[in-house]
């Protein structure tokens, strides 16, 4: 899925620099080299620098990058995470576009590091969602798990995930199962199934069908959903989702569920505060 990123990458220099990014044109010599570091001005965990370096190497494979601090790294104010050498032009035109996506990466990176902290000691794992910003998924899912989360499915195409609104079109929990396992024997594949529950009788209905993998426990309290992992004991994995905080996630790692998903991981994160500062610039002799 490596396309997808080379994809969003072109996009982004299509939306930012477009026909041409006329104040660097009109300011800076072409013939111009210069030195550039990025540089954190925020405590947290560093995301994208990979990223970072191929989006400077998509606008000139020329720039020569000094990477220091690698993706994953807590970083401080102060850091630098790499510097840049170049065509002082492709520096500009490639800097906004490097930030973006490094902010993001790195704020996702550092909520999740922070989730993951609360439920330390448990055996409960933080997941993302698919509540991510459109065109940059695999980015953030990437971030998750340079925060210390883990992912859930990626798409709609690598796992069958039965929420309330297909189950409810397709007439109910058996029907809904029944029908993804018949689809996945049709079509040859070897796909996971879950399937979401909004109450300890639906919980009865998955386990009576039987043949899923993962019950979502959606929106149960914390007591609930320690009454639901003592009577599953085992038999299938337990997820709970919804409206789950920072407040709230410890109460319910501490029920012995499997996995915690958080959509505030992705849709709703402050990007980590960073800047590219110039350091020097000399022109090419003509």
């Amino acid at each position: 899925m490596e396309h997808l990123i080379d994809n969003l990458i072109d996009l982004a220099f299509a939306e930012d620099v477009g026909e041409g990014d006329h104040t660097t044109l009109c300011s800076i010599p072409e013939s111009a080299i210069g030195q550039a570091k990025l540089i954190i001005k925020e405590t947290g965990i560093l995301a994208g620098v990979e990223v970072g370096v191929k989006v400077f190497h998509k606008l000139d494979p020329q720039l020569k990058i000094d990477v220091l601090i690698k993706d994953g790294s807590k970083v401080a104010p102060g850091d630098v995470v790499f510097t840049v050498e170049g065509k002082v032009q492709s520096i500009l035109q490639a800097e906004r576009t490097v930030l973006n996506i490094m902010q993001r990466m790195s704020g996702i990176a550092t909520t999740t590091c922070k989730y993951v902290a609360l439920i330390a000691g448990t055996s409960a794992k933080v997941l993302d969602t698919r509540k991510t910003t459109p065109g940059m998924r695999l980015l953030e899912k990437q971030a998750v798990k340079m925060g210390g989360g883990e992912n859930h499915r990626i798409g709609l195409f690598d796992m069958i995930l039965l929420k309330d609104n297909h189950i409810d079109f397709a007439g109910g929990i058996e029907n809904a199962i029944m029908g993804a396992k018949k689809y996945l024997k049709e079509k040859d594949k070897s796909l996971k199934i879950e399937v979401e529950v909004r109450d300890m009788d639906e919980l009865n209905e998955v386990l009576r069908v039987g043949g899923v993998d993962r019950v979502m426990l959606d929106n149960f309290t914390p007591e609930n959903t320690r009454k639901a992992v003592k009577h599953v004991n085992g038999r299938v994995e337990l997820e709970s989702s919804g409206g789950i905080t920072i407040e709230t996630i410890r109460s319910y790692a501490e029920t012995g569920v499997d996995y915690i998903s958080v959509g505030a991981l992705t849709h709703s994160v402050k990007g980590l505060d960073m800047s590219l500062l110039a350091i020097s610039q000399h022109i090419l002799n003509e």
